[in-house]
């Protein structure tokens, strides 16, 4: 018996394909360009693989700082346009002027607006072509859930929001005692029985298996289930699903098993990364510094106007192994603005200053924090320090909150960069599946994909 499900491209397959292709259509762009026009400012040949290899990294950063690799907006047209006109037009100037590894500059600069028109063009019909052929609903990955009803909405919406082009096709309710009117869902519900024939009748490429039901998989099913998986059909736990597409750790679905996801990266013990993290933590904050001495004049005006109080403001936090320090930060909000009490901030906060808003959108607000990085106590990247009482509330109401304190907190991380602002204990949830999913998978790479993410976020203006 032999299974043909649809063709379809997983998260990084698709990223691989958009970054591949879009190199192979910037380089065939400005090759078609020489061929049909007079340019001659950046020839596709071997003896210039160095300027080649510098515009492939360029085109690389900036793409990923603009967003052309985050999957929500690759299939949107005018946004992908935007993003790929930013990227472009930073890439060629970046270019432009580097030193030694580039073309000198052109005396007609009409090939300057060749070079860049090239590129757009090369890259914005491609992911065209990515929209309208790969993103179409043909390359859909199709997938059913096998899992207790009262989950079925959850996890449609999770594994969905996530990736524009997975689908769940439906599903197999586990718990027989459910009532169906509880399931808020359009998906439609299979029988247990004839599972072979459902997958072949629907083009599924994909089951995910989602039950804690104990009595919920039943002989038969899991005899079903066995006799696909022997077949070489992809069968899989929802948790890992979810970690790879979401890339949050479930953590309220792991319960008591959490410790399974123990040891977390290897980087926590690795002492090379460690070094290696330090020094990047050293540079970074020398550097920040230095901005923050050079600005300090106009933010100092900024506040004199727009906050009329003092510039800085300190504020206790819990940091690495739980141990509590001082934050520093540009004060933000109204002077006594907590004269009731600690309370989270929230969006319009009226608390918030004119100028305060300004620093906490564009992040200057945080800065001064680079004086906790050299001292040790936090680390440019890590998950975000919370305040005691906050720690103290949400670790009685979230399994495991204070494992996010096994490593330092950091001016940013992958919960600021992946995460949406909110202050309800469901974002606070999240927050910690990113937290946890960061601390399980850091490396230098991930730190170096979170650095350009937070430059995308400042450069957006999407900070809060």
């Amino acid at each position: 018996m032999s299974f043909f499900p649809d063709i379809h491209f997983n998260v990084s397959e698709r990223k691989v394909l958009l970054r591949i292709f879009d190199i192979v259509a910037v380089l065939g762009a400005l090759y078609l360009t020489r061929l049909f026009l007079e340019f001659d400012y950046l020839e596709i040949n071997s003896h210039n693989r160095v300027a080649i290899i510098v515009l492939i990294a360029y085109l690389s950063i900036f793409g990923t700082v603009f967003e052309l690799y985050f999957l929500p907006k690759t299939v949107k047209f005018q946004t992908m346009l935007k993003n790929v006109i930013l990227t472009v037009s930073v890439t060629v100037l970046f270019y432009l002027l580097t030193p030694f590894y580039t073309p000198i500059l052109p005396e007609n600069r009409l090939q300057i607006v060749f070079f860049f028109l090239a590129m757009v063009v090369g890259v914005s019909l491609w992911r065209w072509l990515y929209i309208t052929v790969i993103a179409a609903p043909r390359f859909y990955k199709k997938a059913i859930v096998v899992g207790d009803s009262f989950n079925i909405t959850t996890i449609i919406k999770n594994l969905e929001s996530a990736d524009p082009n997975y689908k769940i096709a439906g599903y197999v309710n586990t718990e027989p005692m459910s009532i169906e009117e509880v399931i808020a869902t359009d998906a439609k519900r299979y029988p247990p029985e004839g599972l072979l024939q459902t997958i072949r009748d629907n083009g599924i490429s994909e089951i995910i298996v989602a039950s804690s039901y104990s009595d919920g998989i039943t002989l038969p099913l899991y005899n079903e289930l066995i006799l696909l998986l022997e077949k070489g059909f992809p069968i899989r736990e929802y948790m890992q699903v979810y970690e790879e597409i979401v890339q949050r750790v479930p953590v309220q679905h792991v319960d008591k098993d959490f410790y399974r996801y123990f040891p977390f990266s290897r980087s926590n013990q690795n002492k090379f990364y460690r070094l290696i993290h330090r020094v990047f933590d050293l540079l970074l904050g020398i550097i920040g510094i230095s901005f923050f001495v050079v600005f300090a004049p106009f933010i100092w005006l900024g506040n004199l106007i727009g906050n009329r109080g003092p510039l800085f403001y300190t504020q206790t936090r819990v940091g690495h192994n739980g141990k509590p320090f001082k934050i520093i930060k540009l004060r933000t909000m109204i002077v006594n603005a907590e004269k009731d009490g600690a309370a989270y901030a929230q969006k319009g906060d009226s608390r918030i200053t004119s100028f305060g808003r300004f620093l906490r959108m564009s992040r200057v607000d945080e800065i001064p924090q680079f004086f906790n990085v050299i001292l040790g106590e936090m680390s440019v990247i890590g998950p975000r320090p919370e305040r005691p009482v906050f720690v103290k509330e949400l670790s009685k109401e979230i399994p495991f909150y204070e494992t996010r304190h096994i490593v330092k907190p950091g001016l940013t991380g992958w919960a600021q960069v992946m995460g949406s602002y909110t202050t309800s204990e469901e974002g606070a949830l999240e927050k910690l599946q990113y937290d946890l999913y960061y601390i399980k998978h850091r490396n230098l790479f991930m730190d170096l994909s979170i650095i350009l993410k937070t430059i995308s976020t400042v450069i957006n203006f999407r900070g809060q």
